[in-house]
């Protein structure tokens, strides 16, 4: 495993794009322990105090790879399944589900945040994950692993999530989406979740209905119509 652990950095995302312009090669894993400039989807602000997770890595797009699109489907099953595989008890019972595109809700409030960003053939995928301690957010309810009882370090869940994100790109490389998209469908919340998709000044409520083929969101309107959403905030109502 290519990893290296940095006490601080503005952001793992930006340093690994600098490292992919540079010629860095796929598989490379950059964790901080803590970050100064992290940021989330659209640009937000990411709270990145020490005793969080705060990792990022690196693959290089082939020819023949699924759309590149489709590595949050990856990023969101691989991170999952490293958490599920240290805290078996939060993924029992439903608790720990799978929110389109890539978020992960314990007890329906936020856990964690993935962040893709490319540069020509080069897709870095950050992880945020609250283990110690969580921000107060106004527009969504958040927590932790420690809050919910399960304290993990966020050096061993950067190796376990590191083993879990290899196999999934293989399959994903291998065999298509078919596979990590029935994994993130199995991982999710259930079909009929009734979700609001907001996108600038519009909001699309509906309920969910599943995946289209290129992991795009499908809701269930009020008439029956189906909305496929490409790009969207989504929450649960």
């Amino acid at each position: 495993m290519d990893l290296a652990t940095v006490g601080a950095t503005g952001s793992t995302n930006a340093d690994l794009l600098a490292a992919a312009r540079a010629g860095a090669a796929e598989g490379r894993w950059l964790r901080a322990e803590c970050q100064t400039a992290g940021r989330g989807r659209q640009g937000r602000v990411w709270d990145s105090r020490t005793g969080n997770l705060y990792a990022s890595t690196l693959v290089r797009l082939r020819p023949g790879d699924p759309p590149a699109a489709t590595l949050a489907l990856v990023a969101s099953v691989a991170l999952d399944e490293a958490i599920s595989l240290l805290c078996p008890a939060l993924a029992a019972g439903g608790r720990l589900r799978i929110k389109w595109p890539n978020d992960l809700l314990l007890d329906g409030a936020k856990l964690v945040g993935i962040l893709l960003e490319r540069a020509d053939d080069a897709v870095v995928v950050g992880f945020g994950v609250n283990c110690a301690h969580y921000p107060a957010l106004p527009d969504r309810a958040t927590t932790s692993l420690a809050d919910a009882g399960c304290p993990v370090e966020p050096a061993i869940l950067v190796e376990a999530l590191a083993d879990s994100f290899a196999r999934w790109v293989a399959r994903w490389r291998g065999l298509g989406i078919a596979p990590v998209r029935a994994r993130w469908l199995d991982r999710a919340h259930p079909r009929g979740t009734a979700l609001v998709a907001r996108a600038g000044d519009t909001a699309t409520e509906g309920l969910f209905d599943g995946l289209d083929a290129d992991g795009a969101l499908v809701l269930r309107l009020a008439d029956g119509s189906r909305r496929v959403i490409h790009a969207a905030d989504v929450f649960l109502l």
